[in-house]
């Protein structure tokens, strides 16, 4: 057996309409499967899916807010009055920002930007930056991807005199800010059609508004932002993806061009996969480290060689944040192990870089799969900032919200949030979540899950396959990439590759050997030694393209594997097995003495009597065969025994070789008996070796049928002299257990050192399901 590292999620859509789907448009069966299980059918839905137009964006003028803001917006460019973008210092922020700020110039606005610093001034709006804005002569601030929980920030502006339109995309708090017009879809009086935009998504409606046409040049920042941030790729924000990734496909600002090409990375390349994974981070690292302002300049600029050198300098603070996050991240594992993993982790480290700590604690749910909150203590001794990052079934926003007393300043949505709190608070704080998890959460909440999309075999999949999928991007939040089920396909190659060995390439091949499917699992190298030989595996994971050297072949990039039954290793004719083991297993051997060395964590115990070791064996599961057994009998009982089994190492070391030595043959006895009746007694100390030259037979031989006949009562033998006894019983050789034991010796070597490893593996297979049926019929 080999165990999955997570529990699996299976979802099977129904046949039926899954052909209707496959003839109408045409697509693979998978293809089709992934189409009937996101639930679209009808040739309306699936039309809509596969090709959204941005005819399917909605009014934004459906918003709350948004005329009485675009009003005020016109009345000030009309007025001449000074308009100041506020926004957030991470990847949705930034492109944000970027996107209002351009929009308001292009209506003819006096405007500026604005992006507080993390370190210095924290999340969101604050009343210093507003009144230094007043004292510039701005009279109208917007805030983007941000501002829904700046009630005290709100009712400063208008102490100041200054207007704030905010727009966000945020959880809306119970008591909303007193701006001069909020627009944020998921406000409860919001009639908007679609509420989970991006602070970009908000942003571009607000520009769409205010320049009363669709502003197309805006998508690829629309894009960035939306991917970045991590909202359902559905509906308005599939379609400002799809849109922006086109465009950026076609022309790309230069900004991200340069930070492209910092990255080692092409155009050519460029997917939702590139935004989320190259430029996302990238944006993010500015704010994670420092100031966000050279990413929005990034963002702004039309001069390559500015553009080059802003990305090339982002890029190195990309390079610094990996390297804190991996230091961080080792610091916060071994804080947790110290706490034995609780059911909501919160942990805390003086000189924690608060930039970073939103990524820390994603890795730290990646490894240990629970709810989890990482604070940064701050210099004043009194103060922590904190990001959540949550499991499935615990929504942090909500859990978060019964702490408010707790929280002076957080935010978020369910499965991440962001906090600041007193110190003196944590320990508050933790034993409330873990009371809530407690209440809400089972065991089974705590394994991590995978969600399967569609389960095909090796035979189904192919270029046009793949080919068919991406026609279903692009892929993200909402709608993820289909993750792929194969169930029981035969492992036909298994090797580890890298330079360090620790990834695992699988060939995988179905029933009748006609499809094999190469598979990729990094950083599963270990599991190589866990894998038998023909194999029953089952993986999941995403499909791709394998283009090398002139071909094109699919391919699949595993998340996790398994085998459901136990698995033979062969160590038949190893020399070195007992010095190259070294997990904890149990060995059997079937001779009174064991053998004389063995490694510490392992168990011995002699079956020469199965029964008396049932209790061992029953709980076994891992288990070396060392020797051979007496008889079939005996195997088959340890066997059934064995009902915890997962693997089975065999050796079956044997001191004598009976399969390359059998025994004689029936004319052979009966030529040797005609000899010795013919002699009336034969001295072997003299003439054994003599006779064995005569008739190249080997001395064991001779020795071997002379015992049997005095076993039979044919001969007597003294002190090496055989003499015949005269008149004996007729007996068949069949009665001689000297001989039947040899017989047998011979048999069990011939089946279980000599047999082909599928023969073995098929015979020892039975001995279990005898073990099975037996134990059910009971």
């Amino acid at each position: 057996m080999l165990h999955s590292s997570s529990k699996w999620i299976i979802t099977n859509p129904a046949d039926g309409p899954v052909q209707d789907v496959q003839q109408r448009t045409g697509l693979t069966s998978i293809a089709a499967k992934f189409l009937v299980q996101r639930g679209f059918e009808t040739d309306e839905q699936i039309q809509l899916f596969l090709k959204g137009t941005t005819e399917q964006l909605h009014d934004p003028f459906l918003m709350k807010d948004m005329e009485k803001a675009v009003n005020r917006i016109h009345k000030a460019i009309m007025d001449k009055e000074r308009i100041l973008v506020f926004g957030d210092y991470d990847a949705d922020g930034v492109t944000s920002t970027s996107l209002l700020y351009t929009a308001l110039t292009l209506a003819g606005a006096e405007a500026a930007w604005y992006v507080p610093n993390r370190f210095t001034e924290g999340y969101g709006p604050n009343e210093p930056a507003f009144k230094q804005a007043a004292e510039e002569g701005v009279t109208l601030i917007i805030t983007v991807d941000t501002g829904i929980s700046g009630v005290k920030e709100a009712d400063a502006a208008k102490e100041l005199g200054v207007d704030l339109i905010i727009t966000d995309h945020h959880e809306p708090p119970p008591a909303l800010p007193d701006g001069f017009a909020v627009i944020n879809p998921k406000q409860e009086d919001c009639g908007y059609p679609f509420k989970e935009l991006a602070g970009v998504g908000v942003a571009f409606k607000v520009a769409q508004a205010l320049l009363g046409r669709l502003p197309n040049e805006f998508f690829d920042l629309a894009a960035v932002g939306t991917i970045a941030d991590l909202v359902p790729l559905e509906d308005e924000n599939r379609i400002l993806a799809a849109e922006g990734l086109k465009a950026m496909q076609g022309r790309l600002r230069p900004g991200l061009e340069a930070l492209l090409k910092a990255a080692g990375t092409s155009r050519d390349e460029l997917d939702e996969e590139t935004v989320g994974f190259v430029i996302g981070p990238r944006l993010n690292a500015a704010g994670r480290l420092d100031s966000a302002d050279p990413a929005v300049e990034l963002l702004l600029t039309q001069d390559p060689s500015e553009a080059e050198d802003t990305a090339s300098m982002i890029d190195g603070l990309n390079r610094e944040r990996q390297e804190l996050v991996k230091e961080i991240a080792a610091e916060a594992e071994q804080k947790v192990e110290e706490q034995g993993v609780p059911p909501v982790i919160i942990v805390a480290g003086e000189g924690w870089n608060p930039g970073v700590i939103g990524i820390v604690a994603s890795r730290l749910v990646e490894r240990f799969y629970r709810p989890t909150i990482v604070l940064s203590l701050l210099e004043d001794g009194k103060t922590a900032k904190g990001s959540a990052r949550s499991i499935e079934g615990f929504d942090m926003f909500q859990s978060l919200s019964k702490f408010r007393d707790l929280l002076p300043h957080f935010g978020g949505h369910p499965m991440a949030a962001g906090l600041t709190m007193e110190r003196k608070d944590i320990d508050s704080l933790r034993s409330g979540l873990i009371q809530i998890a407690d209440e809400t959460l089972t065991a089974e909440d705590y394994l991590k899950k995978i969600h399967v999309d569609l389960e095909v075999s090796v035979d189904e999949i192919s270029v046009k396959t793949i080919q068919d999928l991406a026609a279903m991007a692009p892929f993200g939040m909402g709608n993820p990439a289909p993750k792929i089920l194969i169930r029981r396909a035969l492992v036909e190659q298994a090797k580890v590759i890298g330079s360090t060995k620790d990834h695992l390439k699988l060939t995988l091949t179905n029933s009748d050997h006609s499809s094999s499917l190469d598979v990729i699992a990094f950083r599963m190298g270990a599991a190589e030694k866990s894998i038998s030989p023909l194999a029953a595996l089952s993986a999941v994971g995403k499909l791709s393209i394998n283009e090398w050297n002139g071909r094109v072949k699919p391919q699949m990039i595993v998340e996790d594997i398994k085998i459901d039954e136990w698995q033979l290793f062969d160590h038949r004719g190893s020399r070195q097995y007992l010095t190259k083991q070294t997990e904890p297993r149990v060995l059997v051997h079937f001779s009174e003495s064991a053998p004389a060395e063995t490694p510490d964590t392992w168990e011995t115990v002699c079956c020469a009597n199965p029964e008396e070791a049932a209790p061992v064996l029953a709980k076994a599961s891992h288990v070396t065969l060392y020797d051979t057994p007496d008889s079939m009998k005996q195997l088959r009982t340890v066997m059934q025994q064995l009902t915890s089994l997962e693997q089975l190492d065999v050796v079956f070391h044997d001191e004598n070789d009976y399969f390359f030595s059998p025994a004689p043959s029936r004319d052979q006895f009966k030529w040797y008996y005609a000899f010795l009746q013919k002699r009336g007694s034969f001295d072997m100390n003299q003439h054994l070796k003599k006779l064995a030259v005569h008739k190249g037979w080997s001395e064991s031989m001779i020795s071997f049928m002379s015992n049997v006949f005095f076993e039979l009562g044919f001969v007597k033998i003294n002190d090496g002299v055989i003499s015949v006894n005269d008149r004996p019983e007729k007996r068949d050789l069949s009665e001689s257990e000297l001989y039947t034991s040899r017989l047998e010796k011979t048999n069990i070597q011939q089946e279980l050192c000599y047999s082909t490893y599928r023969s073995l593996k098929k015979q020892l297979d039975q001995m279990t399901n005898t073990a099975s049926v037996e134990t059910h019929s009971r």
